[in-house]
């Protein structure tokens, strides 16, 4: 088995040392450097584009999942290798994507085999941009409470309501959807997960400003949207919160880090601080930078262990409440200390490593979403360490 890694290894390091452009060896560890795919994007350059598309054509983006459905079938062994040598030469990820990240997930678990042929390989291809249409003006830490109707038409679904907190919405092409399909049924079991175009009428978005300045959040409405019935349930008609609570486990795991949000484009904290001239002489900072240094070195291994232990059908569970919580505190304690380093500098909203306050104001948000940490707290006490409500 070791043997056979290691000539895997080897084949992949010289597959990215040919096709891996100069100019995607830079981490990518600006938002302007990821590439979200869909319809409407627009790559930034031919390198950005030739690298998904040759990765997208071995099916790098989604190393795990089968061929065909667009991945390459690795195992979670070979996986890791695959990343250890992209982050050896500081190559950048091809794609991101909430298709990737936690729609393809649900769809591997829940989805039809023909509905899997349909959606995953256009998400692994970068060719779709999904967003997640779960939080509603009434619906946010009781997300079962969500209000959004679905009436059955006969032919095709009837949907009115209320999106909020859409990451994304106004480029998205697509949005995975709860909808309230029986009104009377305890709420729980009255829930749908649907599968929506967001170029159908009666689908439109709004912008949410933040106090970074930034708006990657979106108010979104439907107003009598028509969504054919075939191949659009993900699951079954009423029970769409079963897949609802297995997408949330990953959603969570990648706020924790999986997303990107702490490992800061593949660089340790030390690396990033050791750019800011003498910040390290002062032990104070020092110290702090060790201790987030270690506890993200810490989490990263445990995202690890819960990956393998999902790959062999165990999943996160209510674990992923734990991780979704300690990546996120660590996010933010990971730019409070990039700004007290930085002094009047890392103030500048315009400065020469971009926006450092409006990184830091938006690490506020990650524990927000995907359930505030006071939810994950309440999650991690009662369902993981047993104690009494």
């Amino acid at each position: 088995m070791l043997d056979d890694l290691d000539q895997f290894r080897s084949e992949t390091r010289a597959w990215l040392e040919e096709n891996c452009p100069p100019e995607m060896r830079d981490g990518g560890r600006t938002e302007d450097s990821i590439c979200w795919g869909g319809r409407n994007w627009v790559f930034t350059s031919d390198a950005q584009k030739t690298w998904l598309d040759r990765c997208a054509a071995k099916g790098l983006t989604v190393p795990t999942w089968p061929v065909e459905y667009g991945g390459a079938g690795y195992s979670r062994e070979q996986e890791k290798v695959f990343l250890e040598e992209l982050a050896a030469i500081d190559g950048r990820v091809p794609l991101r994507s909430f298709g990737i990240w936690m729609l393809g997930p649900a769809l591997l678990k829940f989805g039809t085999h023909d509905q899997k042929l349909e959606f995953l390989p256009p998400i692994a291809r970068g060719e779709i941009r999904w967003c997640q249409g779960y939080s509603e003006p009434g619906a946010g830490s009781d997300l079962a409470s969500v209000q959004t109707k679905c009436e059955d038409k006969g032919d095709h679904y009837l949907v009115n309501g209320q999106k909020i907190w859409t990451s994304y919405a106004d480029q998205a092409d697509a949005i995975f959807a709860l909808v309230r399909t029986d009104k009377d049924a305890p709420k729980h079991l009255g829930i749908t997960f649907l599968l929506i175009d967001m170029e159908t009428p009666g689908v439109t978005t709004r912008p949410i400003r933040l106090i970074s300045g930034k708006s990657p959040f979106c108010e979104t409405f439907f107003d009598d949207v028509v969504v054919p019935k075939e191949g659009r349930v993900v699951g079954t008609v009423n029970r769409g919160w079963d897949v609802a609570k297995y997408l949330l486990t990953h959603e969570r795991t990648m706020i924790s880090g999986g997303g990107g949000g702490i490992t800061g484009g593949g660089r340790s904290l030390g690396a990033v601080l050791a750019e800011e001239g003498d910040a390290l002489d002062d032990p104070v900072l020092r110290t702090s930078a060790m201790k987030t240094e270690l506890d993200t070195l810490a989490i990263g291994l445990t995202i690890e262990r819960y990956k393998d232990m999902a790959k062999a059908g165990q999943g996160t569970g209510d674990a992923s409440a734990m991780l979704k919580y300690m990546g996120t505190e660590l996010n933010k304690n990971r730019l409070e200390l990039m700004m007290s380093v930085g002094g009047s500098d890392a103030l500048e909203w315009d400065g020469p490593t971009g926006s450092r306050p409006a990184d830091w104001l938006r690490t506020k948000a990650n524990s927000i979403e995907g359930g505030t940490s006071e939810v994950m707290l309440g999650i991690i006490s009662r369902r993981v360490l047993g104690l009494p409500g």
